[in-house]
């Protein structure tokens, strides 16, 4: 991502921001004020039942994160990317694969009797 071309440019650019065809990190928009922004939360950071679930994507599936240190960078992520908007946010929180989830406690249940 070029921040230049992407928070500089205008529609008839497809490296500008109104395309969504490269996406802007925490680390790009840290210290800025934008007017509107959209988050896309992943499944990396979630709420389960009784507190926040610190996850990473290696390899073919998630993983906890375990470190302290860890944990709070990646809260801190989340805070600098909802923390930019001036005007207004979107944030769009993907569905995620039901298939994959049945199939995953299908093959988890007979263990667990």
């Amino acid at each position: 991502m070029d921040p230049i071309h992407w928070f500089l440019d205008g529609k008839q650019d497809v490296r500008s921001s109104y395309y969504l065809e490269d996406v802007a990190t925490e680390f790009d928009v840290q210290g800025l004020e934008l007017d509107w922004t959209c988050v896309t939360w992943d499944a990396d950071f979630r709420y389960s039942k009784q507190a926040w679930e610190h996850r990473s994507f290696v390899g073919d599936k998630w993983n906890f994160i375990k470190k302290p240190d860890r944990q709070a960078y990646q809260k801190n992520a989340y805070r600098v990317l909802l923390t930019r908007a001036r005007q207004g946010m979107v944030i769009v929180v993907p569905n995620g694969d039901v298939i994959r989830l049945v199939r995953l406690s299908i093959t988890i249940l007979p263990s667990t009797i």
